[in-house]
């Protein structure tokens, strides 16, 4: 799977499938006991959204006798550059610079941080 096959995700279907990487694997109830306790989902909701999670690539699943395993299928990294990157093309036209530095204006980029990027920077040019 490539990041530009994988469909957008909704809030909801990104927050299941950080719960199913957190767990690694699990069961429609293991998924909905590791949601947060202020955040209430039915049991039926969190099956539809781990079967569009299913049909988009997202998690694949086992049958255990009666119950459904679902289990990542799409790495954390594959998707968070699929995401960023849609993120950056709608908002900025493709340009990540924009985004730096607004985050830098914004103060939400610490000293480590762009130590951080520096570092990346220069490993990238080689």
């Amino acid at each position: 799977m490539t990041d530009e096959s994988l469909q957008p995700l909704s809030c909801a279907e990104t927050e299941i499938l950080r719960i199913v990487w957190g767990l690694g694997s699990g069961t429609v109830q293991d998924v909905c006991d590791g949601l947060p306790r202020q955040r209430r989902i039915a049991y039926a909701t969190v099956q539809t959204l781990l079967r569009r999670l299913e049909k988009k690539g997202y998690v694949a699943h086992d049958a255990q006798g009666k119950a459904h395993v679902f289990k990542p299928v799409a790495l954390k990294e594959q998707v968070i550059r699929s995401a960023v990157g849609a993120f950056i093309q709608r908002l900025f036209g493709g340009d990540a610079v924009p985004l730096v530095m607004h985050l830098a204006k914004a103060r939400k980029l610490t000293l480590e941080d762009v130590e951080r990027l520096k570092r990346i920077i220069e490993e990238e040019q080689g």
